[in-house]
């Protein structure tokens, strides 16, 4: 029987090679992905939303294998639920940051799974951090996947500090614009979520509608 993570009749894993981005703002985060998911030549998801939430106020963006990704995701957001229920107020974004870690780094033998985590808390506001096998950095923005090898020179000459919400927002979809018309592997629409103290707001930027690389 093929596993979570193949294709039927093939040993091939279905993998989020894609591009993942989250950056912070004055007052929340914005974080995007694109939505394809492949099995080596093949796609075989065009719309899958790889924007995964740990919790109201947080959430993740996966890359890797599919199935370990979901997996981590759901452990952490499990995690997340009891903790918030014990503590009676909301986790902090550092505490699911941590536990995404925990969780790779314990199983880094067995999962490829590599998470960008991003969202919004009372006591640090909006925050990126970048959880790669047993390091855990917060950033102002970071990328990820196999298309941010395509765009690392576009992010860091466009990005300055204290953007706006909007200019945050024509950053990120910009830059997976950029990345879907390069890579082979990320592609489909663009999955969008902002998050701040008074909203979590989710959108899909489809067909035309998606800035074309020789417009930006």
């Amino acid at each position: 029987m093929p596993g979570p993570g193949s294709l039927p009749g093939s040993s091939l894993e279905v993998s989020t090679g894609t591009t993942i981005i989250a950056i912070e703002f004055d007052g929340g985060i914005i974080i995007g992905c694109d939505s394809r998911v492949s099995a080596g030549e093949a796609v075989v998801n065009r719309i899958f939303n790889k924007l995964a939430p740990l919790h109201d106020k947080i959430f993740c963006a996966l890359s890797g294998s599919a199935a370990d990704c979901q997996a981590v995701a759901d452990m952490v957001n499990y995690y997340l639920e009891v903790h918030s229920m014990e503590l009676d107020s909301a986790p902090l974004v550092i505490a699911a940051a941590s536990l995404v870690k925990g969780v790779s780094y314990k199983y880094k033998e067995e999962l490829s799974a590599h998470l960008l985590v991003a969202g919004w808390d009372k006591k640090n506001g909006g925050q990126v951090y970048g959880t790669l096998g047993g390091m855990i950095t917060r950033q102002p923005f970071a990328i990820g996947g196999s298309g941010s090898s395509y765009i690392y020179g576009y992010v860091d000459s466009i990005y300055k500090p204290g953007m706006t919400k909007e200019e945050c927002e024509k950053f990120t979809v910009r830059a997976l614009s950029l990345a879907m018309a390069r890579d082979g592997s990320s592609g489909g629409v663009i999955h969008l979520a902002t998050v701040t103290k008074d909203e979590t707001k989710k959108i899909i930027i489809t067909g035309d509608d998606i800035p074309k690389f020789y417009d930006l």
